[in-house]
């Protein structure tokens, strides 16, 4: 096996890393504080060709792997969690799965606007009583004549006030299939449509969250991702793509911690010399270094599957589980370097724990993987070709 990165990923990462120093930490704290989402971001990440990343070319995208997703996905929440839950809703949870599920013309409809980011798209899967629980959902979609009327909320929505359209998951209505489900694309402009912010967030509080609500909001049956009955399946897929994002994500804040917590480490000295020299600091300093590198291989090996088109659910599964507790982790020990200075946001160290112990939680939770994990070990659960996969890289042009 090859590890080396190409001259193309060494790029990104540069690029990714100087755009995440200069558009998104200037001002930063002051919208932390504030709880206030910067919605020019969104076209700024445009602007840079950020969105279209790891979209063949045919539809306006950048052509790049999936690796390289992954790594300005690291880079982005090295300077803020907020920035790389824009790539994990718009790129991952809804353009990859609109790749890998849509038809050609639905592909041809949408995914050039998306790739260029003239549109934004994000992900409506969660409900007030169907989180872990996915397939409770109780948002209901109704066959009537070559439409759906649609009717429900999703809730913990990223980007609920700014993505131009959602990919959603919803229960069908008046049927007896065995797997009464259905996803659709829909616009926010659509008559019956509405959305709500979250406020009080622990964290990723520079990021847009709320609810969407459906109120006999009449869909074009072309809308539909997938056939009836393919709705949960096409959850389940897109968030093997939302879950690589987050575990790439999580290396980042591991940096984060480290570039924090090594250049704090060398300048504050007690009793006459600096608290590197101490092996409790040294120690949880390296205890970040195992938990970034580990991270990265196991995010690059998802990356290197998606490339190949194979199934990887588990590995997925295993790189977000492992990454996140890794990142908070790591953010833990950053606060702890930084004593009394790590608890208030003269530092960055207290934005990243709060930041990190989010990831434990949304695109599946530390409890729910370790379970997923277990019931693969104990032969439960076992993977089975998908009819739809991803366009293999490099992409056909």
């Amino acid at each position: 096996m090859d590890f080396r990165l190409t001259a193309e990923h060494e790029l990104i990462r540069e690029s990714s890393y100087k755009f995440g120093q200069q558009e998104i930490l200037p001002g930063l704290r002051e919208r932390d504080r504030a709880a206030q989402s910067d919605r020019t971001m969104l076209d700024k990440m445009a602007a840079g060709g950020i969105m279209g990343l790891a979209i063949p070319e045919k539809y306006n995208g950048s052509g790049t792997d999936y690796i390289s997703l992954g790594i300005a996905c690291e880079e982005l929440e090295r300077a803020d969690t907020s920035a790389r839950v824009v790539m994990s809703v718009h790129s991952g949870l809804h353009c990859m799965t609109l790749l890998q599920w849509g038809t050609e013309e639905q592909r041809q409809r949408w995914l050039p606007d998306l790739a260029t980011g003239k549109r934004v798209g994000a992900f409506g899967l969660t409900e007030p009583n169907a989180g872990s629980d996915a397939a409770s959902l109780k948002t209901t979609a109704r066959k009537d004549g070559d439409s759906y009327i649609i009717n429900g909320q999703k809730t913990w929505i990223s980007l609920a006030d700014y993505a131009d359209q959602f990919l959603v998951i919803t229960r069908l209505a008046e049927t007896s299939a065995k797997a009464p489900f259905a996803a659709f694309i829909v616009d926010r402009n659509t008559p019956g449509f509405s959305s709500r912010a979250l406020h009080g967030k622990l964290g990723v509080r520079a990021g847009n969250t709320g609810e969407i609500f459906f109120e006999d909001m009449r869909v074009p049956a072309d809308c539909m991702i997938g056939e009836e009955g393919d709705g949960f399946k096409v959850a389940m897929s897109a968030l093997d793509h939302g879950r690589y994002t987050v575990a790439a994500g999580a290396v980042g804040i591991i940096t984060a911690c480290l570039d924090a917590s090594v250049k704090y480490a060398n300048e504050r000295s007690v009793q006459g010399e600096v608290i590197g020299k101490k092996q409790l600091v040294q120690q949880m300093i390296a205890s970040m270094v195992q938990g970034r590198d580990i991270g990265r291989l196991l995010y690059y090996q998802v990356g290197w599957l998606k490339n190949e088109g194979l199934r990887h659910t588990r590995e997925c599964s295993m790189a977000k589980w492992t990454n996140c507790a890794a990142a908070f982790d790591a953010a833990n020990k950053a606060v702890e370097i930084h004593g009394a200075y790590g608890f208030c946001d003269e530092f960055p160290v207290e934005r990243y724990f709060r930041n990190s112990r989010g990831a434990m939680i949304y695109e599946g939770t530390h409890e729910i993987h370790t379970i997923v994990q277990a019931e693969y070990e104990l032969g439960y659960r076992v993977d089975r070709p998908l009819a739809h996969t991803l366009p293999t890289y490099p992409f056909e042009v």
